[in-house]
Order: C-alpha cells, then sequence, then structure tokens
C-alpha cells in the first residue's frame, strides 16, 4: 500500500522558499508535486524541494525533478542519496545532503 505524499510549502530562516515532502512519491501523486513545485518557483531565486522525510520514489517522481532540475535545489537523506546520484540528478542540480560517499 503506498503511503500518501504531503507536500508542505514554508520559508527557510534565510527567506528560501521550500517545499518539504513527506511519505512516498510514485505516479499516483506526481502531477500534484509537478504542481507545488511549479507553484512555488515564480521568483527568479531556486525552490529548495526538501526530501528528507520520503521513503520512496519511482522514475516519474525523478522525471518531475529532472524537467525542473534548473529551478531546484535539493535537501535528501541516506535513503534516496544513492539513487540521485546514480540518476544523474545531482549533477545538475544542487543537493544537500549527499555526504562524502552517497552510494555508500
Amino acid at each position: 500500500m503506498t503511503t500518501a505524499l504531503t507536500l508542505t510549502p514554508g520559508q527557510h530562516p534565510d527567506g528560501s522558499t521550500v517545499l518539504r515532502a513527506v511519505g512516498e512519491i510514485d505516479m499516483s501523486n506526481v502531477d500534484s508535486l509537478a504542481a507545488a513545485i511549479d507553484e512555488q518557483t515564480t521568483t527568479s531565486t531556486p525552490l529548495v524541494v526538501d526530501l528528507s522525510a520520503v521513503d520512496y520514489l519511482d522514475s516519474a517522481g525523478l522525471t518531475v525533478l529532472f524537467a525542473r532540475a534548473h529551478q531546484i535545489h535539493l535537501i535528501t537523506g541516506p535513503l534516496l542519496a544513492p539513487l540521485l546520484v546514480i540518476s544523474g540528478l545531482a549533477q545538475l542540480t544542487t543537493v544537500h545532503g549527499l555526504g562524502s560517499d552517497p552510494t555508500s
């Protein structure tokens, strides 16, 4: 059973806009993710998408992130870090939380 995706916009203390995702990102909810990112990227500064509480990210979710790589920065945890590196997304946008060796 899929864990619901919760998307919560907010701001960091430095004023940057953040979109926090919690749950699973898959083909059943990527339209919501895409719409939330597009809604929050109305300024010239990159949107920070916090994926640190995402338990699952499939290819549909990666496609949304790849298509918007020039508009976003990502925060990840140890679960998704290898996926972001192996897929090449980490080379297209800033990713915080990769650590010194994200593939280990």
